[in-house]
C-alpha cells in the first residue's frame, strides 16, 4: 500500500511526495480510516512508528478553511521540544494549503505565543500548562475544537499532567472527536478515556515490549563508570560509523557528569540535553546535532520522548534505565523511517536485574559482545559505586535512670512539717486561760 491508496487529496500527497515519504507505516495505515469516520481513537505504539503523522494525515485531510481562524485542531504533548517537532510536521504536511499552525509552551517569553494564537491558528501545539495560561487569559478561544489529540499520554501522567489534562477536557467543546496515542496504557490512561472518550477504538502496532526488527541490538558487562567512560571514548574513537550517536542516562547530574567526562576527549562535538537547561541552549543543541556539527549528545529520558531526529545512527544506553517501557522508547529513536539503526547498553552487575526485566518485556535476549582487549579498566569507583561498609557498635550497658534522689528530692513523710496556720490573739488567749482575755478599755 502506498499514502495514493488513502483518501488524501492532492496537496497531502504532493507535501509527501516532497519529503520523500511513498508508504503509510503500520499505525498510519491502520488509523487513517477509523478517524475519518469521526470514531474516537486510542492507538498504541512505540516510539518510531508514525504516530505523529498517523494522526496529522486525516485530521488535515478533515480539515477545512473558516474565516475566523479560531482552531479546530487541539494537539498535547508533554515537552517543548515535540511541541516543535509537531509543529514542524504540520508546516511540511500544509506547504500546499492555507492552514496556520502555532505552538505554545513554557520555559519562554509567553507573549509572542499570545501575538501568534490572536492572529489566528487552525491547529494549536501546545504543553498542557502554557496553554492553559494563555487560554485564562482570554487571549485563545476553544469553542470550535473539534478534534482533540493527546500524544505520549502516559509520558504526561508520568510528569504529573493529570489535572493540567483533566482542566482542559473542562475548557474544551462536548461534540469533539478525541484521539489518544500513547506506548503503553497503564490504569490512569484507561480511567482518562473511560471518563472523557466515547467508545474508542483501540488500534494496536508494535506495542511496547515488541523488539524492532530493523535496530541491532548489542550489550558489553562492565564493572563501573569510569570503565564506562572509557568505553564510550573508545568506541566513537575507533568506530566513524558512528556518525550521530544519542548517549542516554537516568537523571540530570548524571547526564552533566557524563557529559563533562567526554567533552575533554570531544570539546567541540559534543552536548548535552536535560530539562535544567534552557529552551534557546536546548533548541540549538538538537539543530547542531541534527546538521552534523555535533557528533553526540547526551540525554535524559525525558528528553528521549521529545526528540524526534532523523539519521540516528546509534543509541548508547549507558545506564539501564529503571521501567523496562524506557528502554523501548530510548532505542526506538535510531531506525526510524524503515533504516536501520544499533542499539549498545553497557550494564554493570548491579544493573543486570533491570536489564533481565527489559529482554523478559521484549522475550528477547540481547547478544552480549567481549570487552575490547585494549579497553583500559578502571578501579577508580565513585562515591555510588563504593561498598557501604556497616560497622557492629559494642554494646554499651546505659546507668539506670532514678525518678527520686538528687538536691530537689521529696522528704520522707515523717519529716514533712505541717502547713503553718495563722492564729489569731483572741483565739491564743482563749486557748491559754479558757475564757477571752480583753485588754481593758482605753484610758480617756
Amino acid at each position: 500500500m502506498t499514502f495514493k491508496d488513502l483518501n488524501l487529496n492532492a496537496s497531502l500527497l504532493n507535501a509527501l511526495d516532497d519529503m520523500g515519504y511513498t508508504t503509510p507505516t503500520t499505525i498510519q495505515h491502520k488509523v487513517f480510516s477509523v478517524v475519518m469516520s469521526g470514531r474516537d481513537v486510542c492507538g498504541i505504539a512505540q516510539t518510531g512508528t508514525g504516530k505523529t503523522f498517523a494522526y496529522l494525515l486525516p485530521l488535515m485531510r478533515l480539515w477545512k478553511y473558516s474565516k475566523d481562524r479560531y482552531p479546530q485542531v487541539l494537539v498535547l504533548v508533554p515537552t517543548r521540544e515535540l511541541v516543535a517537532q509537531v509543529v514542524e510536521a504540520v508546516k511540511s504536511l500544509a506547504s500546499y494549503t492555507t492552514l496556520e499552525v502555532v505552538g505554545v509552551y513554557g520555559g519562554v517569553n509567553i507573549k509572542p505565543q499570545i501575538d501568534a494564537v490572536q492572529n489566528g491558528a487552525d491547529i494549536i501545539v501546545a504543553t498542557p500548562g502554557r496553554l492553559i495560561d494563555i487560554v485564562y487569559n482570554g487571549n485563545l478561544k476553544l469553542k470550535n475544537i473539534k478534534h482533540l489529540v493527546i500524544d505520549e499520554m502516559d509520558e504526561m501522567l508520568n510528569l504529573g499532567f493529570r489535572t493540567q489534562i483533566n482542566t482542559i477536557f473542562g475548557m474544551l467543546p462536548e461534540r469533539r472527536q478525541n484521539l489518544l496515542f500513547s506506548a503503553t496504557i497503564p490504569e490512569e490512561v484507561e480511567a482518562t478515556m473511560n471518563l472523557n472518550f466515547n467508545n474508542p477504538v483501540m488500534i494496536e502496532a508494535a506495542p511496547t515490549g515488541t523488539p524492532l526488527d530493523n535496530i541491532s541490538q548489542t550489550l558489553y558487562h562492565v564493572p563501573n563508570f569510569n570503565t564506562k567512560v572509557n568505553l564510550l571514548k573508545l568506541l566513537l574513537t575507533e568506530n566513524e560509523d558512528m556518525n550521530r550517536v544519542l548517549v542516554f542516562v537516568g537523571t540530570k547530574a548524571f547526564a552533566d557528569d557524563v557529559y563533562n567526562e567526554m567533552a575533554l576527549e570531544f570539546p567541540d562535538v559534543s552536548g548535552v540535553m536535560h530539562n535544567n537547561k534552557d529552551q534557546n541552549y536546548r533548541f540549538n543543541v538538537v539543530n547542531k546535532f541534527q546538521d552534523g556539527t555535533f557528533r553526540f549528545i547526551v540525554a535524559t529520558d525525558v528528553i528521549a520522548r521529545g526528540l524526534d531526529i532523523s539519521d540516528v545512527s546509534h543509541v548508547i544506553n549507558f545506564d539501564v534505565p529503571d521501567v523496562p517501557e524506557q528502554y523501548i522508547h530510548r532505542i526506538g529513536r535510531t531506525g526510524r523511517a524503515d533504516k536501520k539503526g544499533t542499539s549498545i547498553t553497557f550494564v554493570t552487575e548491579r544493573e543486570q536485574p533491570r536489564m533481565d526485566a527489559i529482554e523478559e518485556l521484549m522475550n528477547y535476549k540481547v547478544p552480549v559482545l567481549p570487552l575490547p582487549p585494549h579497553l583500559e579498566i578502571s578501579d577508580v569507583l565513585t562515591n555510588d559505586e563504593k561498598p557501604v561498609v556497616f560497622m557492629k557498635l559494642p554494646q554499651i550497658k546505659l546507668p539506670e535512670m532514678h525518678t527520686g534522689g538528687g538536691a530537689f528530692h521529696e522528704k520522707k513523710e515523717k519529716n514533712r512539717r505541717a502547713p503553718t496556720k495563722k492564729v489569731s490573739h483572741k483565739d491564743k488567749m482563749m486557748m491559754k486561760y479558757g475564757k477571752p482575755k480583753t485588754r481593758g478599755q482605753k484610758k480617756k
